[in-house]
């Protein structure tokens, strides 16, 4: 499925990213850094001939660059000669990550719900105006629906993300919004229904919604830790329409927010 996939062009950056990107070019280091997201989007073995058709570069140019990361353990070849990323930059970043007292915090937590409502529950923050899946745990039913460590999703078209959002101040909200091309397609009447959701949901604690991601999904979210934290956090359990009635469903939301109490209580997040 992935054969294809290696050789494509990479996605321009939007007008935003660009106007993230500093102002004066580093080209070596921006180069670098091309090669490294490439590989990480493609998530496939790539060689230097495919990479450089998919920055539009000339192979020539990339030699001693790739040579470099290999040489420095951000990248390895398989054996068809091909680059794959190593686990150096995962390492790099749970090294000095905020988040890993946080992920500590939550892990027993959340085996014991998931063992307690017989569902999968995951873990996400804020990261950028993206939702990142920082920790997921399946339940123990054979039929379950998982969310992967590390993926991110949509801030706008997810309950865990309409929950951070909630949380958030007004500023941040706006800022974040102001980014996502899903919030901004929206008709003027679907925004002022959108920003009202977001205010019920930051005043009953909780968000549930159907079909956010696919057909037939459902998902039900609480806040971990306080609006005015500086790390906050939303618990969700994502399930399958129809294997449960909505008020059953419901019936875990207790202890889905005292989950999320204790994570918040072990984390040092809680309200004071």
């Amino acid at each position: 499925m992935n054969s294809s996939s290696s050789t494509s062009s990479a996605p321009e950056a939007s007008g935003d990213e660009a106007q993230r990107r500093p102002k004066y070019a580093v080209p070596a280091v921006d180069k670098a850094l091309d090669v490294l997201e490439l590989l990480s989007a493609q998530a496939v073995p790539m060689t230097q001939a495919q990479i450089a058709r998919a920055l539009g570069r000339e192979a020539s140019e990339l030699f001693r660059l790739l040579g470099a990361l290999e040489a420095r353990g951000y990248l390895r070849r398989d054996t068809s000669g091909a680059y794959v990323l190593t686990l150096k930059l995962f390492e790099l970043s749970r090294t000095h990550s905020p988040h890993e007292q946080l992920m500590q915090a939550a892990a027993l937590p959340m085996r014991e719900f998931a063992e307690q409502a017989r569902e999968s529950c995951h873990l996400s923050i804020l990261h950028r105006d993206q939702v990142l899946v920082l920790a997921q745990v399946d339940g123990p039913m054979p039929l379950r629906l998982s969310v992967e460590t590390g993926s991110l999703h949509s801030v706008v078209e997810t309950v865990s993300g309409q929950v951070l959002l909630a949380n958030s101040s007004l500023e941040e909200r706006g800022a974040i919004l102001s980014s996502r091309g899903e919030y901004l397609r929206l008709g003027a009447a679907d925004r002022e229904r959108f920003l009202a959701r977001l205010d019920d949901i930051r005043r009953d604690g909780w968000a549930y919604a159907e079909g956010l991601r696919f057909i037939g999904g459902r998902d039900l979210g609480v806040p971990v830790g306080s609006p005015e934290a500086h790390t906050r956090a939303v618990l969700t359990v994502a399930s399958l329409k129809g294997r449960y009635g909505l008020d059953d469903l419901f019936d875990i939301l207790p202890h889905l927010q005292r989950c999320a109490a204790e994570i918040a209580r072990l984390a040092g997040i809680a309200a004071s």
